[in-house]
């Protein structure tokens, strides 16, 4: 264990979704930490933008443009991983998509439902599917943090496809903990609350009472900001939470304690 328990120095982390929100800030966190960053993301506009300001701030990062529900381009990712920096010790798949609207659970067109499924599901375990592959043949261990949500652990109305996407990623995140625990992979994930991305921002700019409905179900009162989110997953890839594993972590202000 390093003498700063929560630095990177030497080692290389893997963000998906890093071209802005908890993605972007969990890559420059890893960068101020010491990491390698390989910041991957749909949107090359936002990904390069990450790494330009990793760069800035005398960090090391490379942009791959990834759809994580192609796994060829998942693979690429990886690979391009191990050709720039020679591996991937840490990664935080937080690349997800949502539904604009609330939807009853019958009215889901099929389409809708699998477009959610493929990015916040098959996404998550395609990056996984590879991510562990990789840190299995180096045989030095890893950390893997996935992207919940509270409603991997509670449930809205009108969220069918989102809500049974994130139950599905913290059930994958277990069973992933126990099939590599003894190979030295850790595998956890964040369950944020009401937090401020720009994906949220967008929703409050066209409906601006439902940032008081965010906040009326927040008991700290107030929304949560990305970066908030990125320290808390970037704390669990670090050797201070060594002994974590298997942990569906509530970051969201105390909404699920109610």
């Amino acid at each position: 264990m390093t003498a700063d328990s929560t630095r990177f120095d030497g080692r290389t982390a893997l963000v998906t979704g890093g071209g802005s929100g908890i993605g972007r800030e969990a890559s420059l966190l890893f960068a101020e930490r010491g990491a390698r960053v390989v910041v991957a993301d749909l949107v090359a506009e936002g990904g390069e933008e990450t790494v330009n300001a990793i760069r800035d701030g005398g960090g090391e990062a490379i942009f791959v443009r990834t759809d994580v529900t192609k796994p060829d381009e998942v693979a690429a990712m990886v690979e391009a991983a191990v050709a720039s920096f020679g591996g991937v010790d840490c990664a935080i798949n937080s690349a997800g998509t949502s539904t604009p609207a609330r939807t009853r659970t019958h009215e889901f067109s099929e389409e809708e439902w699998r477009r959610i499924l493929d990015v916040n599901l098959t996404g998550v375990w395609l990056c996984m599917k590879e991510e562990i592959a990789r840190m299995l043949k180096d045989e030095r261990g890893g950390t893997i943090v996935n992207l919940s949500s509270i409603y991997g652990l509670v449930a809205a109305a009108g969220t069918a496809a989102y809500t049974a996407s994130k139950h599905a990623v913290a059930g994958l995140t277990k069973t992933a903990a126990l099939d590599y625990a003894k190979q030295g992979i850790r595998v956890n994930a964040l369950s944020p609350g009401y937090t401020r991305t720009p994906l949220v921002e967008r929703v409050i700019s066209h409906k601006p009472e439902i940032e008081d409905w965010f906040v009326e179900r927040t008991p700290l009162g107030r929304m949560g900001i990305p970066r908030e989110i990125a320290e808390a997953g970037v704390w669990l890839c670090s050797d201070a939470a060594a002994y974590l594993n298997g942990v569906i972590l509530p970051v969201d202000g105390g909404v699920v304690a109610q």
